[in-house]
Parts: structure tokens; C-alpha cells; sequence
């Protein structure tokens, strides 16, 4: 099995693509071991001690580090070896999936819900899922939109320009019902 790895914008992130389907559908973040004990591979990933999270994608594993953990040189060929032996097992993916907590959108404003939720599914989660993320819909509410960065995306120096600059002012531009645009 060859794994391409990829850098990201964050530098305690690295993307590795198995050149196979991860994620059927949907993505899941994994912060701690203790919320990775639904994944058997996000599990694995985290006894190497070094790593601080665990992002899976459609198509993507994306590994944090710890800052200061020592170098991608090393931790790099012991990540390869736990994917790989993964998918050669056969174990699932996930065990189970704890229910995500999302904001109670306003009844009134599914129109404009839709319309968020059809530009983050075809403008801002590609674009995202690039560099080894993704952005999560966790409700709108009084004109905010919140938001849940994940993967590289959690933590990236440039995750508040990302979400401030770049997503809240596309938002503001195709959905004016939008003021403020928040991480949760």
C-alpha cells in the first residue's frame, strides 16, 4: 500500500492519503485518546505519545503532533506503519460515534440555513478538505454562524484569518442575513 503524505498549513499537521476511501461519509476529529477509543486506527495512532489529534476525511488521515514533540522525520514512518497496518487488518474504522452537539438553529430562518449549508458543502469544505480539514455547521443563531474547525484546521496559525477573512466574508457575501461568523 503506497501512502502519499502531504504538508498543511499548519505545521503540527501532516495529511496522509491511502489512495483508498477512509470515511464513507461525513468526517470525525478525534482531540484525545480517550474520544479516539471510538476508532480503532485513531486509537493506534495515539499510543505513539506524540500525537495531540486525529483527523479522518473521506479520503485523508490527518495527524497533529504535539508542539514540541519532536520531528515529522521520526514520528512520520511510525504513523505510515499504523495506517497501513490498519487497512491491511480489515478492522473497522470507528467502533461508534458519539452524537455532536449542535447550536438549536431559529425555526424561522431555514431558508437561510440552507443557504450556509449549501456554501460550506460546495465552496468552503473542498477548498478545506485540501489542506487536511474540515469545517463543521454547528448552528445560526441572531445572525451568527458557528462553526467547528477540525483536523489541520484545529489549532492552524492561520485558522482565525481562514474563518475570518476568508469564510465569514463569503458568507457575508452570498447570505447578507449573516453578521459574524464564530469557532465553537
Amino acid at each position: 500500500m503506497f501512502i502519499e503524505t502531504q504538508a498543511t498549513p499548519n505545521p503540527a499537521t501532516v495529511k496522509f492519503l491511502p489512495g483508498r476511501a477512509v470515511m464513507p461519509s461525513g468526517t470525525i476529529d478525534f482531540g484525545s485518546p480517550e474520544a479516539a477509543e471510538a476508532s480503532p486506527l485513531a486509537s493506534a495512532l495515539f499510543t505513539l505519545g506524540d500525537v495531540t489529534g486525529v483527523f479522518l476525511g473521506s479520503d485523508f488521515i490527518s495527524v497533529t503532533r504535539a508542539e514540541g514533540g519532536g520531528d515529522w522525520r521520526e514520528l512520520k514512518p511510525q504513523v505510515l506503519g499504523i495506517i497501513v497496518d490498519h487497512f491491511a487488518s480489515g478492522a473497522p474504522l470507528l467502533n461508534e460515534i458519539a452524537a455532536e452537539t449542535e447550536i438549536e438553529d431559529d425555526p424561522e430562518t431555514a431558508d437561510i440555513v440552507a443557504q450556509i449549508r449549501d456554501l460550506l458543502e460546495t465552496r468552503i469544505r473542498p477548498a478545506v478538505a485540501n489542506d487536511g480539514g474540515d469545517i463543521v455547521y454547528k448552528g445560526f443563531r441572531e445572525g451568527v454562524v458557528y462553526l467547528q474547525m477540525q483536523g489541520a484546521c484545529s489549532g492552524c496559525p492561520s485558522s482565525t484569518a481562514t474563518l475570518k477573512n476568508g469564510i465569514e466574508n463569503l458568507l457575508k457575501y452570498y447570505v447578507p442575513e449573516v453578521i459574524d461568523v464564530r469557532a465553537v
